[in-house]
C-alpha cells in the first residue's frame, strides 16, 4: 500500500538524526544510551510486522525508495530518504540493504516464572547469541535471560544473527543472578565433562519441559555461582572426540531435545 505521507529528504551528514542512526548501527550498547535501535534490512521489519511491531523511522536510500515505496512505506511511522552514498556511510553492512529502520527499545522486563527459558551466562559473541535466539524461538524457550558480560541482546550484530527471533521472545538483559530465584522451573546446566548424557535422558523420557538451560561463555562455561543452582547436570555425547561444542551448537541440540522430548 503506498504511504499517504510524503517522506522527509535528508541530506546533510551533520544531521543530528542520521548522526545518531549512525552510532546506533556501528555500536554495540549505543542503544541503551538512546533508548531505541537499528534493524537494517527487509528480514527484520518482516519479522518485526508479522509480531505487531511497528518500528518509529524508516530511513531509504534514494534509489530505492521508490521499490520499497509500496511495501513498507507505511510500517513505520515516519520514513526518510536520503542519498545512496550518505545511506552506506551509515550502514555497517559490507552490503547495504538501502533500507533500516529505528525501533523504540522495549522496556525494561521481569522475570516470568513458569516459561520455559534460556540463562546466557556471559556469552559474549554476538553471533553465539543471536544463533542462540534463534534456536529458542524455534523450540518454544520463550523468555532469555542474559546475565552481567552477556553480549548486548540488541545489538546491530546480535540482531542480525537472531534473524527476527527477537520480536518473538521476552528479553532481559544485565541481569543478576538473583533474578534466578524468582523461576519457578528445574535449571538445567550443560558440561563437557559431568551429568547425565542427553541422549540417555531422552530415552529414559527424563527430560523436564518447561525447564530453564543455562549456557555458558565460550572458554570458561558456566560459573560456579550459576551451576551451584542447577538441578540436573547435562553433557552431550561426542563420538567424534571433539572436546567441546561451540556454545550455540550445544544450545540448539539441548533446546531441541527438551522440545522433541514429550513427543514420542
Amino acid at each position: 500500500m503506498t504511504s499517504s505521507n510524503p517522506p522527509l529528504l535528508m541530506s546533510s551528514r551533520d544531521n543530528p538524526l542520521l548522526k545518531e542512526v549512525k552510532r546506533l548501527a556501528h555500536g554495540s550498547t549505543d542503544y541503551r544510551k538512546f533508548g531505541r535501535f537499528w534493524a537494517e534490512g527487509d528480514h527484520l521489519v518482516r519479522a518485526a510486522l508479522l509480531r505487531g511491531v511497528r518500528p518509529q523511522i524508516g530511513i531509504f536510500s534514494e534509489s530505492f525508495w521508490p521499490l520499497a515505496l509500496d511495501k513498507y512505506g507505511q510500517a513505520a511511522a515516519k520514513n526518510i530518504v536520503i542519498p545512496d552514498a550518505l545511506y552506506d556511510s551509515l550502514s555497517a553492512l559490507e552490503s547495504p540493504a538501502r533500507m533500516g529502520f529505528v525501533f523504540d527499545l522495549p522496556t525494561a522486563a521481569l522475570v516470568q516464572t513458569q516459561v520455559a527459558s534460556v540463562v546466557l551466562d556471559r556469552v559474549q559473541d554476538a553471533g553465539n547469541v543471536g544463533a542462540i535466539l534463534r534456536s529458542a524461538s524455534a523450540f518454544g524457550f520463550k523468555q532469555i535471560i542474559a546475565l552481567k558480560g552477556t553480549a548486548a541482546l540488541w545489538s546491530p550484530k546480535v540482531l542480525r544473527a537472531g534473524m527476527g527471533a527477537h520480536w518473538g521472545l521476552h528479553l532481559l538483559e544485565s541481569a543478576e543472578l538473583t533474578a534466578l530465584d524468582q523461576l519457578n522451573l528445574p535449571l538445567l546446566v550443560t558440561s563437557s565433562h559431568r551429568g547425565d548424557f542427553l541422549h540417555q535422558l531422552l530415552q529414559q523420557r527424563a527430560l523436564p519441559m518447561p525447564c530453564v538451560w543455562a549456557m555458558g561463555h565460550e572458554g570458561q562455561g558456566i560459573c560456579a555461582e550459576l551451576e551451584a543452582r542447577a538441578n540436573q547436570h547435562v553433557r552431550i555425547a561426542q563420538p567424534g572426540g571433539e572436546e567441546s561444542l561451540n556454545v550455540a551448537t550445544a544450545a540448539a541440540i539441548c533446546l531441541h531435545a527438551s522440545a522433541t522430548a514429550q513427543l514420542g
